[in-house]
């Protein structure tokens, strides 16, 4: 990536921030964190700074650590879909994970999320292990996280790839204008432009093709987080944007490499960066909560200029752009949009509005070409 090149901004939302004692702090809305007024709030709080997207959490249990943290969560999809209606550029991209859904129906409810939203929905698809087999891999590796069996880890990813193979299959399944409407002989569609997928995987088999039309963006943006070299195998194999955790310049520098390599198309790569930009308020929650906050990702403390620095030292290193994670919400995000959005503006290297109307086009990634569809050769 060139430093000329726009800078791409993200924030992933997640309860009451990503810090466990979020929910103590007394500017939290926890009374609110059940309804949509609150996730309305936030998303529209990151469209007022022109960020590309957000992201929206979610898992298959209850989050670990006992009452001490917030206990429960709503679903990330239903999220999006009800504040897509209600904001008009920013991005949406909830987490939906592909060990305990069907890919049919994920299909069909992003691409909704694409109608309903006019092009502006993504999917985080996440892998999700039931907590027991955590516990005896981990068991079987002598707690050592890094010796767990590969095959574990390989066959949940092999496992996935085929998830989003399937969705992104259903998705072209449709041709852009296979939607007629033609009332005079009483055809809705043109069946010849209705696609069988005929997926036929070591995990599951689907026929299709989907019940809803190809979604305004062709392809809705997939986007996965990735940490070592299975991950980013996968990343490199399905996804539009991939969120890695490097812990300085040069760390990103070595996984933008390798991640890279591992593809001849576009894949943007973003890091995943902690955010506290006010240093009382993160001892206010250690202290509260049960000690140092740790992360899988860099965890950066200090003032939104410190900040912008950071970012753009680590963007020098090949980065396309980074996905905040808010250590404490509203807060943070509102010092992102209030403090950091405006010193990058004042460096040249964000947005001052938005540009575009869809997310695959704040991005500048371009509209794909269905897979599917007859192309006609143009006689010399």
């Amino acid at each position: 990536m060139s430093t000329t090149d726009p800078l791409h901004l993200a924030v992933a939302l997640d309860g009451a921030g990503w810090h466990p004692a979020a929910w103590r702090e007394e500017s939290a809305r926890t009374e609110e964190l059940f309804t949509a007024d609150y996730w309305l709030g936030l998303v529209r709080r990151a469209e007022e700074g022109a960020l590309d997207f957000v992201t929206i959490e979610d898992s298959h249990g209850l989050a670990p650590g006992g009452a001490g943290n917030v206990r429960g969560h709503l679903d990330a999809l239903l999220i999006a879909a009800r504040v897509a209606p209600l904001t008009s550029h920013i991005g949406l991209v909830p987490t939906v994970l592909t060990t305990t859904t069907e890919p049919f129906h994920v299909s069909t409810q992003l691409a909704t999320l694409d109608y309903i939203s006019t092009g502006r929905a993504g999917w985080r698809p996440r892998v999700a292990v039931d907590p027991d087999v955590v516990a005896a891999a981990l068991a079987a590796a002598n707690g050592d996280p890094d010796a767990i069996d590969p095959e574990l880890i390989s066959g949940l990813f092999e496992d996935a790839a085929d998830h989003v193979e399937v969705v992104r299959r259903l998705w072209d399944s449709w041709e852009d204008d296979a939607v007629i409407r033609d009332a005079a002989t009483g055809r809705f569609v043109d069946r010849d432009k209705l696609h069988y997928i005929d997926f036929a995987g070591k995990h599951f088999s689907v026929k299709g093709p989907s019940i809803t039309p190809r979604p305004p963006q062709g392809q809705p943006v997939v986007a996965a987080l990735a940490h070592s070299r299975v991950p980013y195998e996968f990343a490199a194999a399905g996804a539009d944007v991939v969120f890695v955790t490097p812990t300085d310049a040069g760390n990103a520098r070595a996984i933008v490499d390798e991640v890279r390599s591992l593809t001849d198309r576009r894949l943007l790569v973003f890091a995943d960066v902690n955010v506290f930009l006010d240093p009382a308020r993160k001892q206010r929650l250690d202290s509260a909560g049960s000690g140092q906050y740790s992360s899988d990702a860099f965890v950066f403390v200090g003032s939104a200029a410190e900040l912008a620095d950071l970012l753009l030292q680590w963007r020098a290193a090949g980065l396309d752009g980074f996905r905040l994670r808010p250590g404490a919400l509203p807060a943070d995000l509102d010092a992102i949009v209030g403090e950091l959005v405006p010193i990058l503006r004042e460096r040249g290297v964000f947005r001052t509005g938005y540009t575009e109307t869809t997310l695959r086009g704040h991005l500048g990634l371009a509209r794909p070409a269905n897979r599917y569809a007859r192309t006609e050769e143009i006689a010399a």
